[in-house]
């Protein structure tokens, strides 16, 4: 098996040099072409990425996440959800990294089979980093207006959230 994944890239490379041929298309100017548009549209997001990895290494530097979950903290129990999943909630939005990294933290700290860990694993499957997203998307179109973008993905991360911790209360 090992030996069939060592052999799928210089494949599926035949493959596209042979589809080339017979549709008599330069293979190597199409390559060209295709990476200096990656390079252009990397320089053209590039701005706005240091902008949100910024702005995210401000928000866990001056402790507006513990601020967050510190107020949330009262709403979580009342729920009967561990406080602990608040910054889960809050990074996903931000960061699929920083978020991912305390999502393994809360499976070491409670296991993967505790309520807080399945709603952690539930969670974690069910969003998306939706700033890096429509930091991407918007950047890459040129988009400026968000008006509707950012409430609605917001709206998503939070319908996220209570039907993780529904799901995992109900079938877990």
């Amino acid at each position: 098996m090992e030996q069939l994944g060592a052999a799928a890239l210089p494949v599926i490379l035949g493959v596209i040099l042979v589809f080339g041929f017979f549709k008599d298309v330069d293979v190597f100017d199409s390559f060209v072409q295709g990476a200096k548009e990656g390079v252009s549209a990397t320089l053209h997001l590039m701005p706005t990425l240091i902008g949100l990895i910024l702005a995210v290494s401000m928000i866990r530097a001056s402790g507006l996440l513990e601020m967050l979950c510190h107020l949330a903290g009262p709403l979580a129990r009342a729920a009967g959800v561990d406080p602990e999943l608040l910054p889960l909630a809050l990074l996903r939005p931000v960061s699929g990294s920083g978020s991912s990294a305390y999502a393994l933290d809360l499976l070491r700290q409670f296991g993967p089979d505790s309520e807080t860990g399945k709603i952690a694993s539930v969670l974690s499957s069910s969003t998306e980093t939706t700033f890096y997203a429509i930091t991407v998307y918007f950047g890459a179109c040129g988009c400026k207006k968000l008006s509707y973008s950012v409430p609605a993905g917001l709206l998503g991360d939070a319908a996220a959230l209570a039907f993780s911790i529904l799901s995992v209360k109900v079938f877990g």
